[in-house]
């Protein structure tokens, strides 16, 4: 709704079309305007931007580039390795299967934590229910019904001011989340800490080495030199505490390392998947190694997030359970305690 940028669908469904195009020989440009005549507006104006910049003889990751409010950082950066080495064709058709594995994985994610979700906005609705109960009815005696929330919201506006307690607790943990993939104040520094946590840490890294295998088989497949693939890969994992290490990658190669000698001296990854390189390294060419790690970490990742996701789901039913038996104390004790000042005798007057 408020980025330019195009979904990582229609990079997939575009990246299939145009390589399939270009694999039959079809003209560039006539491929482009094609592609100008449907989406949303912004996917048109970015196709409408590339058929424009290949009219004018331009390199298509050049206007990518130019324009890269509209196109993902990896879609850019192969194109431009596609056109250097003279895969074009090839290196969009696998990095559609990349685009495709991202949306499987995204889909397995969410489908595993929408029940839970489900049950968590669902209890928000009864509790937003009973406190507007509570300020529409009246008991027999007037007056007010019984706080038995002890929240001291009554009616639509303590409803309200419900949800607008919710919308804080919630906002701040979506804004932790945001400032963490936007490295704001160097957050992502704080990386190592968090693959030191017990299963979720090293879930998290698995799903990031697997991001990184993909990218580095890809541009390895089409030629690109290790030096650039390195940064190219490191750059896909969307940290800058993963990109902050591309220049110690450099300096190993350009010293004589081998891609194994070059990972670890990012001081990035951890040691079985140096070891697991440097075996494959020996089997055969490093694309070749690379594109196999890439199949093997994809396996991993999947079963990580299959944890990430049932962690998630833990904890959200967990939260449940715990705020509705925080909420039954709450209204066992107020109830207990009319009782007990019902019990006490009249005393009779002086």
């Amino acid at each position: 709704m408020f980025s330019k940028r195009m979904k990582l669908s229609t990079a997939t469904r575009f990246c299939h079309r145009f390589g399939t195009g270009l694999q039959a020989g079809a003209d560039l440009v006539r491929l482009l305007e094609s592609e100008s005549t449907h989406g949303s507006e912004n996917e048109r104006q970015a196709m409408r931007l590339l058929a424009e910049g290949a009219k004018r003889g331009e390199h298509l990751s050049t206007v990518m580039s130019e324009n890269s409010a509209y196109f993902p950082r990896l879609m850019t950066a192969m194109t431009k390795v596609g056109e250097a080495t003279g895969r074009l064709e090839r290196t969009l058709l696998s990095l559609s299967q990349h685009f495709q594995h991202q949306i499987e994985t995204r889909r397995m994610f969410i489908s595993s934590i929408t029940m839970p979700v489900i049950q968590l906005i669902g209890g928000i609705g009864v509790i937003s229910l009973l406190i507007y109960l509570m300020g529409i009815l009246t008991p027999a005696g007037g007056g007010q019904m019984t706080d038995i929330l002890g929240f001291g919201l009554r009616g639509g506006s303590g409803v309200l001011w419900f949800w607008l307690y919710l919308s804080i607790f919630f906002g701040g943990l979506g804004i932790m989340v945001w400032a963490f993939f936007r490295n704001v104040g160097g957050v992502q520094n704080l990386a190592p800490l968090l693959y030191l946590i017990p299963k979720l840490g090293p879930s998290i890294q698995t799903i990031t080495i697997s991001r990184f295998c993909w990218t580095m088989a890809l541009s390895l497949d089409a030629g690109l030199d290790p030096i650039l693939a390195i940064r190219l890969a490191l750059d896909s994992t969307d940290s800058d505490y993963y990109r902050a290490a591309a220049d110690d990658a450099e300096a190993a190669i350009r010293g004589g390392s081998t891609l194994a000698g070059a990972l670890e001296a990012t001081n990035l990854f951890p040691s079985d998947f140096i070891s697991r390189v440097e075996i494959s390294e020996h089997s055969g060419t490093d694309a070749e190694s690379m594109d196999y790690l890439a199949k093997e970490y994809d396996e991993r990742a999947k079963s990580a997030i299959r944890f990430l996701a049932g962690a998630a789901t833990l904890i959200i039913r967990v939260a449940i359970i715990l705020f509705f038996v925080f909420l039954i104390f709450r209204i066992a004790r107020t109830y207990l305690g009319a009782l007990s000042g019902a019990n006490e005798p009249i005393l009779p007057r002086r």
